[in-house]
């Protein structure tokens, strides 16, 4: 491979040699994906910055007011993704110093990062108009009606509704798929914003920036023990993060919500199973998706029954009550939700051309059934590769393939990585709780994937909103949604094989023969590397370092 080298003087620290392995030009990168997105914020409603209703108060989100700029549609379009691929490029570099000596102070990062969040959240939402279904939901309850059984579509078609009103298409029609946990953050935000859709929004993004920070915090909490260089890189992976800041935050997602009671539950994992399934069973009753973390921790207990069953009672307990006694249509609407195919995932282009040749009911069971198949392969592809590294924390002589914890994250982490590779509705806001082990734990090359595939399907849906745009603007749109991303999503499954295929490669996709005869991998200097020879009576550890 080539040889990278940095110089370290134990005055000044860390001061790298090539730019895209420069903290500094990481740091710049995340810090101006973020400025960007609350500049285009901050112009206020576009294709891109949703219309959030009048303002009666000085509560944010704040933006220039109506009639002081028209933002140009090709110009804030533009803007988010250039602040997407500047965002994920400079979170690379960062990493890269970090893996060539960087050593950061952990709180400054933690810092920065609890400051872009705050940021981002004090301007609009963008791209995404879901968080206006969140307060539609959560207006319904108010008013006595179920978000489970009645669509907001079903109250304004037949009456003014002062914060129905504002939402918009597609998903006007659909009954709410979220857990009760997440329903009654959507009922506070009314209650606290009144019949004010500005207000009320404020809230909502509120309650997805503070369980992000704290889901954030959590992760940190647990690698407070590792040495410095993984803390630093569990804050960049996590609360420094502009992929997930982006993902998550910015368009005010409920991701957090059941995210953070899941890293509850793995920080008590090792002391208290039955804590560890309850905190998880509390996330499940906010998204039903973080189901595979409660299927990690049992995997963790596989080999005892009494802690297996004390995480299954504890995880029973607010499922059943929420589930089984409050709101049991919830369940239903979540399980139904999982039929739908996404515009931006690998499955896309393949659908596209069985629905041409099959119909749309055929094409659906086909993608349906290869999807199922996937995921397992994609399971077992990384369960061979990925290394067993020890989970912050454990005592010492433990193996960590006996680790409760180690064995919960390793597994939380390849089947939620399984999951949202797989799956044939896929969102760039799902792969947070995929981040959070991999933020702990040496995940191989998992770390760039998630990079690669958050940023391509974040971008796939720039603009995401079912409004009109210019016919040249909807035509670009089009493209990067398919064939785009549909193409690197592929790309991202054939990584993972070639992965299992070559595990020794460090390349993501060469699949030729270098000159040397190593598969994927030219073992000669790079590009301007001078060769580097061994003194004839060097010491044997010199010389294999040489090489």
């Amino acid at each position: 491979m080539n040889a990278v080298r940095t110089a370290v003087a134990p005055a000044t620290g860390y001061r790298p040699l090539r730019w895209h392995r420069d903290h500094r030009v990481g740091l710049a990168g995340i810090v101006g994906a973020v400025g960007l997105c609350v500049i285009v914020g901050g112009l206020g409603p576009s294709v891109i910055t949703i219309t959030v209703g009048p303002r009666r108060d000085l509560l944010p989100p704040w933006y220039l007011p109506k009639g002081i700029l028209d933002p140009n549609e090709w110009l804030v379009s533009l803007m988010i993704w250039a602040a997407i691929a500047v965002g994920a490029v400079g979170l690379r570099i960062a990493m890269r110093a970090l893996d060539d000596g960087w050593r950061p102070r952990v709180r400054r990062l933690i810092w920065l990062g609890v400051g872009l969040i705050t940021a981002t959240i004090l301007v609009p939402p963008l791209t995404s108009a879901d968080v206006l279904m969140y307060a539609a939901y959560g207006r319904l309850q108010v008013i006595g009606r179920n978000p489970y059984e009645v669509t907001p579509a079903d109250i304004f078609r037949g009456q003014y509704d002062p914060v129905m009103h504002w939402t918009e298409r597609p998903w006007t029609d659909t009954p709410s798929v979220y857990g009760p946990i997440t329903s009654w953050t959507q009922v506070a935000a009314n209650k606290l914003g009144g019949t004010n859709m500005h207000d009320i929004v404020f809230w909502l993004q509120l309650f997805s920036a503070v369980p992000f920070v704290l889901a954030c915090l959590g992760v940190l909490f647990i690698a407070r023990s590792a040495e410095p260089e993984r803390q630093a890189r569990a804050a960049l992976m996590t609360i420094a993060n502009p992929v997930l800041i982006w993902a998550v935050v910015a368009g005010a997602h409920n991701e957090a919500l059941s995210v953070v009671f899941a890293v509850a539950g793995m920080i008590v994992i090792r002391k208290s199973p039955f804590l560890a399934g309850l905190a998880v069973g509390v996330g499940g009753c906010a998204k039903i998706s973080i189901g595979i973390w409660g299927i990690a921790m049992l995997w963790a207990y596989r080999h005892e029954p009494k802690q297996l069953l004390k995480i299954c009672l504890g995880a029973a307990i607010p499922m059943v009550a929420a589930y089984g006694l409050w709101q049991p249509a919830a369940l239903h609407q979540a399980i139904r939700n999982g039929g739908i195919i996404s515009t931006g995932g690998w499955v896309n282009l393949l659908f596209s051309l069985l629905v041409s040749i099959f119909g749309h009911s055929p094409a659906k069971i086909v993608v349906g059934v290869l999807s199922y198949v996937l995921l397992p392969m994609i399971v077992y592809m990384l369960s061979k590769v990925l290394p067993w590294d020890p989970a912050p924390g454990i005592a010492p002589g433990v193996d960590s393939r006996k680790d409760p914890m180690t064995i919960a994250l390793r597994t939380a982490m390849i089947i939620g990585f399984a999951w949202v590779t797989t799956s044939i509705y896929t969102l760039s806001w799902y792969d947070l709780q995929v981040w959070m082990p991999v933020a702990l734990l040496t995940a191989g090359k998992l770390d760039r994937l998630l990079v690669i595939r958050g940023a391509v399907l974040s971008a796939s849906f720039v603009p995401g909103r079912a409004i009109p745009f210019g016919p040249a603007l909807t035509w670009a749109a089009a493209r990067v949604r398919a064939p785009i991303s549909p193409i690197v999503q592929m790309l991202i499954l054939a990584a993972v094989f070639l992965w299992w295929k070559w595990p020794q490669r460090p390349q993501l996709w060469m699949v030729w023969r270098s000159p040397s005869g190593v598969d994927g991998d030219d073992q000669g200097p790079g590009v301007g590397d001078p060769q580097i020879t061994p003194a004839a009576d060097a010491d044997p550890a010199s010389k294999v370092a040489a090489s």
